[in-house]
């Protein structure tokens, strides 16, 4: 190993800031109690980077939580806990109170419902410093402004006064970050702290906990299912299943030299940008699907496009006197039938709106939608209903379109009934667990409500609804995102093997380049509603012309801590050219 890509280093003398030996959670569920974590052991150094790894229900969060007395009063706590050498784990309230932000704090997942949404971020973070400090309310509040500074948001003497919901997805986790080291705490607990968020965003928020690790000297442990995240920011990593640790290892090792079956298959499973493997289900599903498309465009005589946009633009209007916000600005796009297209760019580019211009749910404020065939830029809802048939959508989150009244068996069965598509309910039936059986879920399944399913299941279940009419154009808006690698994967093998088999055309709308390089055949990028470029997939990734795109490019994590040092300079050197 190599100085330069070499972790930081401990002192033999060091002893860890946080001990957990034999850690056990249990909890009771219907009478009995089902394990969460058992016999769990780990310890962090001040200034090193703990990242603990694992697909949902690993217990890798109920770990960190346990750390803090945050578990419910349903679970169960056993083994020992020391902060600086003392057991912590028998404090009472009060004590666990004064510890919580003072000497242990945690990044929560979602800064937005973990701030207060009445409440300036400035004021959330006086509130913090009052109560582990004897500073003023005026002092409080001035290191509130510093402290915004340190985290790099921008104009932090204004912003002190805004409220969550003014701040943007990748502002709203730094005011977190701010709240979190406050007290200068001896341990931060950082929870999915980038999940969802643009690969730039996200670089933005691992250098600033880079950074921080050796300002405020720290120990941080990381909670990820990003492994790109991981070989990033991390010194050591810690794999769990099941509950239970299955491997531990300082990063470079662990993903040059992984030894527990479990760890090489959550490597395995991650997409590397740069990287499009030679063979495997999945890009045996995509040859086989780009195979078909072309073999069905040389032989129909209806070769037109099946999507045409022409010049669109979208506004949005503002309020109370605010001027109109421009989504997407002259847009002008094809797709060519049975092919995937994927819309990549961060957050507010305007490819989410494109996507529902696409299916009719957003209407243009100029410009022209022809859906196969069809020109459908001023059409009713009335006309629209008879295309609708001939069109699916993946939604991003599964948990929010899914109607959590519905079993999952009518969730599914919703586009056959509206479109009249079956005869009885015998067919119909039928037709539910033919669907199910083809995402790969149990047909008995049926009968469950959302709520029952995970992530990933829910996600299978939003793609039967959406190709259940049979559509010959779906689009699906980052369906992949915040799921676990493995899930991630199994379900882009599903997605491609459906699309093989059902020849529709995909417009896949997604900020994770790794992932559009394995589907995509061509690829369009968006910054702040324009397509920057577009291309084929070799040509957009390899030799990328826009400074926006190389910025994209440079700013995607990658499974190799080596390869990523060097990313990170690579990004450093494009920032400011982006603009």
């Amino acid at each position: 190993m190599t100085e330069s890509s070499a972790p930081v280093a401990m002192k033999v003398e060091d002893s860890p800031v946080l001990d957990i030996r034999d850690l056990s959670v249990t909890f009771k569920v219907g009478g009995r109690e089902a394990p969460a974590t058992r016999d769990v052991n780990f310890s962090v150094y001040p200034g090193e980077i703990l990242a603990i790894v694992g697909e949902s229900g690993s217990g890798k969060s109920v770990s960190a939580m346990s750390v803090l007395d945050l578990l419910p009063k349903t679970a169960t706590r056993r083994g020992v806990i020391e902060l600086n050498g003392e057991d912590i784990s028998g404090f009472d309230e009060k004590q666990v109170r004064k510890m919580r932000g003072g000497d242990i704090a945690m990044i929560f997942q979602e800064p937005m419902t973990a701030l207060n949404p009445v409440f300036t971020i400035g004021w959330q973070i006086s509130e913090i410093l009052r109560l582990h400090t004897s500073l003023s309310r005026k002092e409080a509040k001035a290191r509130a402004v510093e402290l915004l500074g340190l985290v790099g948001l921008p104009d932090p003497g204004n912003r002190v006064n805004y409220y969550p919901h003014q701040l943007s997805g990748g502002q709203r986790q730094r005011a977190m970050i701010a709240m979190a080291i406050s007290c200068d705490p001896k341990v931060l607990i950082a929870d999915e702290p980038t999940t969802a968020l643009d690969v730039t965003v996200q670089a933005e928020i691992l250098d600033l906990l880079r950074d921080l690790r050796h300002r405020v000297s720290s120990a941080m442990i990381l909670i990820t299912h990003d492994m790109g995240v991981v070989a990033d920011i991390a010194d050591r990593v810690i794999v769990m299943k099941d509950g239970e640790i299955v491997e531990a290892a300082p990063v470079h090792k662990l993903f040059a030299e992984p030894t527990h079956p479990y760890t090489q298959q959550l490597l395995a499973a991650v997409p590397h940008l740069g990287h499009r493997p030679e063979s495997g289900r999945l890009l045996e599903s995509a040859d086989e699907a780009a195979k078909v498309a072309a073999e069905s465009r040389a032989t129909t005589n209806d070769d037109g496009p099946i999507l045409q946009l022409q010049d669109i633009v979208v506004d949005y209007p503002g309020r109370l006197g605010r001027p109109f916000f421009r989504a997407v600005d002259s847009v002008t796009l094809e797709m060519h039938r049975g092919e995937v297209l994927g819309l990549v760019g961060e957050s507010g580019s305007g490819k989410s709106t494109l996507g529902r211009v696409v299916v009719g749910l957003q209407a243009v404020t100029s410009g022209r939608v022809v859906v196969a065939g069809q020109d459908i830029t001023h059409a009713s809802r009335s006309q629209l209903r008879p295309l609708r048939r001939r069109l699916g959508m993946v939604f991003q989150d599964p948990a929010a379109s899914l109607n959590p009244r519905y079993t999952i068996g009518d969730c599914i069965s919703e586009p056959l009934r509206l479109h009249r598509l079956v005869r009885g309910r015998k067919e119909m039936d039928a037709r539910v667990m033919e669907l199910l059986e083809s995402v790969e879920l149990p047909p008995s399944w049926r009968q469950r409500f959302p709520h029952e399913l995970s992530g990933g299941q829910r996600q299978r279940v939003a793609i039967a609804r959406a190709i259940a009419p049979e559509p010959e154009l779906l689009v699906a808006d980052e369906p992949t995102s915040a799921l676990d690698v493995s899930v991630q994967a199994r379900l882009l093998d599903l997605l491609m093997d459906l699309q093989a088999r059902l020849q529709f055309s995909c417009l896949f709308i997604s900020h994770d380049l790794a992932v559009v390089e394995l589907l995509a055949d061509r690829i369009a990028v968006m910054n702040r509603g324009m397509v920057v470029e577009q291309g084929d997939r070799e040509q957009v990734l390899s030799h990328p012309e826009h400074p926006y795109t190389r910025r994209l490019l440079a700013a995607a994590p990658v499974p190799d801590p080596v390869e990523q040092r060097r990313r990170r300079k690579e990004l450093a050197s494009s920032a400011d050219a982006a603009y």
